[in-house]
């Protein structure tokens, strides 16, 4: 998958296009998959890099949503838990089971939330993961040995499914190519065209690393923008009213220590009335979310003094050692695209279906949602696209699609096992060059084979593409990944042709961006 090659597919090609989708996160990308997998010509332009937003800051989950079983949301559990089946069948190599303990510490928590997670479990049918079980108190200790245990009862324990989302979503990229989709980043969509009846027929795009510009012309435009959908559509149709009532929420990397085991913890209510997560990743405890409604959305939100002290006084409440901003390796912020409300009294309460909208201009606009439904959402969206565009009707191909690295017990490749089926090319790169068998960092896994594969074969254009989403060091350990810095530039300019002075200014560029994930 070679950016140059994208580029030339979307710049000298002069027929028409069935679908421009705009945006390329986990919705925009499903629908290219989806689009293209039926046979429809496909073009797909992401302003940034593919992930920049909210699609690689979540919390790591693919899950039903126990929180929206509470709110009697039982479709979009169903929904979510099926889809999530279907992730861990199609990407075996980045999506599996990890079992979550929820501790108890007053006497009625353990049946109330124990029948509940038993209910979740169920509705799971056929796809379900692995059993609900009461635990006592020495069980629950045994599952979190840094647990909290001055009044700790017992718990419940239940399985749900984890991935690495940024990881997921490249993987996304190379199976809609695969499938016959373009796909551009750092592309952004500067006007939308309307035909001699008003509705979209078109955009124009500006490569952001040429300055050069191309109107393209679509049967369908499609905004799967996510939090900037909103300024999206007031592109197309000034007068638009807005749709999304963001939400931010933040995540606390520390490291393994706090949380050694294999087990995860879920705080079913926090103070705020959302849930809490502590959940091992990569070899480090990730904590969060929290839930704020913000005004601006942000290409690059920063976690908030409260949001920071919210998690360290409730994730306190949980272990033995409490975390203090010293022990904070890296912090992160994702923004919400919740759908607005009548009379909301907060982000909290609003629900994560998505919504398929289509403006006066004609432009279709697919937001809300989950990460874990983005399958099912795209096959919504490319149903109604099609029929708007009167495009031949074809049946969807997803369900049972496998994503680019499909590969079960990839755990077998140690360290590269995210990569799945690619991981023995990578390995074999380290080896034909003992440089690039090196660690970037002694404090994290990736080798310098990971950056000469990601610019040659995952689109990377820079330190951050590589550093945050192609590995993710930047969400792991800030500090460590500033220090790995020079060395990724270094190992990019080689492959990209770049110069000395593009290698300072990526450098002193991260350096910037990496400040805003310390507190």
């Amino acid at each position: 998958m070679n950016r140059d090659n994208m580029r030339a597919q979307a710049f000298t090609a002069h027929a028409t296009w069935d679908l421009v989708i705009i945006g390329g996160g986990a919705t925009g990308v499903g629908i290219a998959i989806d689009a293209a997998a039926r046979g429809y010509r496909t073009l797909l332009a992401e302003q940034h890099d593919f992930g920049k937003g909210t699609s690689s800051r979540s919390t790591k989950l693919v899950h039903g949503g126990v929180r929206y079983l509470a709110q009697g949301n039982i479709s979009l559990v169903t929904e979510a838990l099926r889809e999530r089946g279907l992730l861990r069948q199609n990407a075996p190599h980045l999506v599996h089971d990890l079992a979550f303990v929820v501790p108890s510490y007053r006497w009625w928590e353990a049946p109330y939330y124990g029948l509940g997670l038993k209910a979740y479990s169920l509705l799971a049918g056929k796809l379900r993961f692995g059993p609900t079980q009461f635990l006592s108190q020495a069980e629950v200790v045994r599952r979190i040995p840094t647990i909290k245990r001055a009044g700790l009862r017992g718990g419940v324990v239940y399985s749900d499914g984890q991935f690495d989302d940024a990881r997921l979503l490249i993987n996304m990229v190379t199976t809609a190519a695969e499938q016959g989709a373009t796909l551009l980043n750092y592309a952004r969509v500067t006007a939308i065209h309307k035909s001699a009846a008003g509705h979209a027929s078109g955009v124009e795009i500006e490569d952001r690393e040429t300055g050069e510009s191309i109107a393209v012309t679509a049967r369908a435009v499609i905004n799967a923008t996510g939090p900037f959908c909103d300024d999206l559509r007031k592109l197309a149709d000034p007068s638009s009213t807005n749709m999304i009532s963001p939400s931010q929420g933040i995540h606390l990397v520390f490291a393994r220590s706090f949380l050694p085991g294999n087990h995860a913890i879920m705080v079913p209510r926090t103070a705020d009335g959302r849930v809490m997560f502590a959940i091992p990743w990569h070899g480090h405890t990730l904590v969060g979310t929290t839930d704020v409604p913000i005004q601006d959305t942000p290409l690059e939100p920063l976690a908030t003094e409260t949001e920071i002290d919210f998690i360290l006084e409730t994730a306190g409440r949980y272990f033995e050692r409490q975390p203090t901003r010293a022990n904070v390796l890296s912090m992160f912020a994702g923004i919400r695209p919740l759908v607005k409300a009548a009379n909301q009294k907060s982000t909290a309460a609003l629900s994560r279906d998505h919504t398929i909208h289509v403006d006066s201009s004609g432009l279709i606009t697919i937001t809300g949602g989950k990460w874990t439904t983005y399958r099912n959402m795209a096959e919504d969206c490319v149903n109604q696209a099609a029929e708007r565009a009167e495009l031949a009707k074809r049946p969807c191909t997803t369900r049972e699609l496998p994503i680019h690295g499909h590969q079960a017990n990839a755990e077998q490749f140690g360290n590269l096992a995210m990569y799945g089926a690619d991981a023995p090319a990578i390995r074999a790169l380290a080896d034909s060059h003992s440089v690039l068998a090196e660690l970037l960092h002694p404090d994290l896994p990736s080798i310098a084979a990971e950056v000469v594969w990601a610019a040659r074969n995952e689109m990377a254009r820079t330190v951050e593409d590589v550093l945050a989403r192609r590995t993710r060091a930047l969400f792991l350990n800030a500090r460590a990944a500033m220090s790995m810095a020079p060395r990724v530039a270094e190992l990019l300019a080689s492959e990209l042709n770049r110069d000395a002075n593009w290698q300072r200014d990526e450098v002193e560029a991260f350096e910037m961006l990496a400040a805003g994930y310390l507190p």
